[in-house]
């Protein structure tokens, strides 16, 4: 989907201290052999600060940043990946209530690792819409948000799943039709549902595991997806098809940005091991893992959703992006899905001046 007239006034993060992957060693937690195998350096621990907490964190930067009212607000989109309080209750009204107020549309997103993607594409379409309808009123704006503690005694964070280990944070995005310092040119998705096993293994849909206190294992859902795979033949074909499917949303969607593969500076992809960014990504891309946010996603874990948003905030910080450059946002989540998304920095961030 193109958005050329889908702009990011401001960013927030909040990135709690890391737990390094020598330590997880020391006690137990990480295996050796798998610290020199995957290259990680460690996990960010937010200890027991609630996700939600975490969330109006983030976006209390990203409104403070820019300046921006938090009252002029048209829409809330919260998105997770783990538990966030109560069953029963939902994370986006904690926002609402101490921060946005109550005459905004908030919902939640739940679309696993892909979850900021799915709200930058809704986001960006809400915003149009009303843009189109404004008849000359004020800009439209809408707060986009990500958080995850996973530090939880049905998660993990070591063991998570194959590559990775889990990471705790929260990010804010302020997307919105004034023109600011970074223009989303374009995002889009795509999916292999044939492959949604793969995240589900061999696990009964009913009763639903956390209702029965079974842990969440990635790593055994694997096991037992590609054990399906080899008994059917149909999983083999699945993952293949991801690969492909990757390559053609990439490609689509750098069309519809009106760039090429040769304009990307940076890309973000998951915060996964080395060996998994630089062969199912970059190297897929035909780019060098020096072009990858790599380096300093080993360094915080995954995090959830929020990923690429983090990294974006990093790079900008750091000044290894500036006026003029692109960055290719890449995601892959649950479902199979496959995300992707492309920014435009036009100048630099108000708080990077």
């Amino acid at each position: 989907m193109r958005t050329p007239d889908v702009f990011i006034k401001g960013l927030g993060v909040f990135l709690p201290g890391t737990v390094t992957v020598e330590e997880a060693v020391e006690k137990g937690w990480y295996p050796a052999f798998e610290a020199e195998l995957h290259e990680l350096g460690g996990a960010a621990v937010a200890g027991a600060t609630p996700a939600p907490e975490m969330a109006l964190r983030a976006a209390r930067e990203a409104y403070e940043r820019c300046g921006h009212r938090p009252g002029d607000t048209d829409l809330l989109l919260y998105a997770d990946s783990w538990h966030q309080g109560p069953d029963g209750w939902q994370p986006q009204y904690h926002l609402q209530r101490h921060l946005v107020g109550d005459d905004v549309l908030a919902v939640e997103v739940r679309q696993g690792c892909n979850g900021m993607f799915g709200a930058l594409e809704l986001g960006a379409g809400y915003l149009r819409g009303r843009a189109a309808g404004a008849g000359g009123g004020r800009a439209a704006t809408a707060l986009l948000v990500a958080a995850d503690n996973f530090g939880t005694p049905m998660m993990d964070r070591w063991t998570m799943g194959p590559g990775y280990v889990a990471g705790d944070a929260a990010c804010a995005v302020l997307l919105t039709t004034e023109p600011s310092f970074a223009r989303l040119l374009a995002v889009g998705s795509a999916a292999v549902s044939e492959a949604e096993q793969m995240h589900r293994g061999a696990e009964p849909l009913f009763p639903p595991g956390p209702t029965t206190g079974r842990p969440l294992d990635f790593r055994a859902r694997n096991a037992e997806f590609k054990e399906a795979a080899l008994a059917d033949g149909v999983g083999t074909g699945a993952l293949v098809r991801v690969h492909g499917r990757t390559l053609e949303l990439v490609e689509r969607t750098l069309s519809e940005a009106g760039i090429g593969l040769g304009d990307v500076t940076r890309v973000a992809y998951m915060n996964y091991s080395r060996e998994i960014v630089e062969q199912r990504c970059m190297a897929a891309l035909g780019l060098p893992l020096e072009k990858s946010t790599w380096e300093f996603g080993r360094t915080v874990g995954h995090l959830g959703a929020g990923d690429q948003v983090v990294s974006l905030d990093h790079l900008l910080r750091t000044g290894e992006l500036g006026p003029g450059d692109h960055l290719l946002m890449l995601g892959v989540g649950p479902g199979v899905t496959l995300s992707c998304a492309v920014v435009r920095i036009l100048r630099s961030a108000p708080w990077c001046s």
